[in-house]
């Protein structure tokens, strides 16, 4: 049975709750989701001084590791996209001997590289959609004879940035320019028209499902940062069968991968069959006022406040250990 986070238990009770804790809150970084990564910086900081922490928010950069030189009990990783959720930030904290959250250096790095995450899923017989990684010599090609409609992304980045659905020949071949420019070769995956949906896991325990709509072609980086009117919804039209699939799935793939603490496995659910394909693991989901780990987490009475108590004492833990 697929263990979720109802069956196992909302959390620690505040009266046996770590506390007056010193934590270094890295956000911001150098990725292209830097200011988003802000944002979560910011809303964890001040979550963990309501609780008694002694808590600050810090810069850091690959070129500049001052936040690290901070005291601290642990590290909370507020970190988005490269340097701070591939693995390279896990690698030097280990290093270094300190302790901090969310998943290790090889976990952070499979699962931000898409293509090596989606062949490490169809080992796992994960369902995952059909892709292929093309670089410059394979544009025109690939323009020419790939199924339409397509969805075009980089190998290795979030938030929806340079995401492109490609419906003709055209639009493919300058999204795939595009992407090939600026990252050196673009991951092409298949179509899949359907209900978006999104599974939490905390401490290796599935979050109630979530559906995302959004009046956007897809759920780009406005809808998730932006838009107010993007909708997030529990009482889901969908089989409950279907529902408790991708709850497993969703845990077998966090397990598949090796991440730990925290993360959201997002799925898009063929409107015809109804089967589901896994699209992407985020190891580091945001912690913003828009983000979707801690919308599920209060649905099984979880508030924002306790997530991050929460995802402190996971690397508190391990440091104890």
């Amino acid at each position: 049975m697929t263990r979720t986070l109802t069956e196992a238990g909302a959390g620690t009770p505040p009266a046996q709750r770590l506390s007056s804790l010193d934590v270094t809150v890295l956000a911001g970084g150098p990725s292209v989701e830097r200011e988003v990564s802000l944002e979560s910086g910011k809303m964890v900081r001040d979550a963990l001084k309501r609780l008694d922490h002694h808590a600050i928010m810090l810069d850091i950069r690959e070129d500049d590791l001052t936040a690290l030189s901070v005291p601290a009990d642990v590290v909370f990783i507020a970190l988005h996209g490269t340097f701070g959720e591939d693995g390279t930030l896990q690698r030097t904290l280990e290093e270094r001997n300190i302790a901090y959250t969310g998943s290790d250096a090889g976990a952070s790095a499979l699962a931000m590289d898409k293509v090596n995450t989606k062949t490490r899923l169809i080992e796992r017989e994960i369902p995952t959609p059909l892709f292929d990684l093309v670089k410059a010599g394979r544009v025109a090609q690939c323009a020419e004879e790939r199924e339409l409609p397509a969805v075009v992304k980089p190998r290795a980045s979030g938030s929806s940035v340079d995401t492109f659905i490609a419906r003709d020949r055209s639009a493919l071949a300058a999204a795939l320019e595009t992407v090939v420019s600026r990252y050196g070769s673009a991951l092409v995956e298949r179509y899949i028209d359907g209900p978006e949906l999104t599974v939490g896991i905390l401490d290796g325990a599935a979050l109630p499902v979530c559906q995302i709509r959004t009046k956007r072609e897809f759920y780009d980086y406005d809808a998730k940062y932006v838009d107010d009117d993007t909708e997030y919804l529990f009482d889901i039209d969908l089989p409950g069968e279907l529902l408790a699939r991708v709850q497993e799935l969703s845990v077998r793939a966090n397990d598949a991968i090796g991440c730990r603490d925290f993360a959201r496995v997002d799925w898009m659910i063929d409107g015809e069959t109804l089967d589901p394909y896994l699209i992407e693991i985020n190891t580091i989901p945001g912690f913003t006022s828009h983000s979707l780990l801690p919308k599920s987490a209060a649905q099984v009475g979880v508030s924002f406040d306790d997530l991050c108590q929460r995802v402190v004492e996971l690397g508190m833990k391990r440091a104890s250990d």
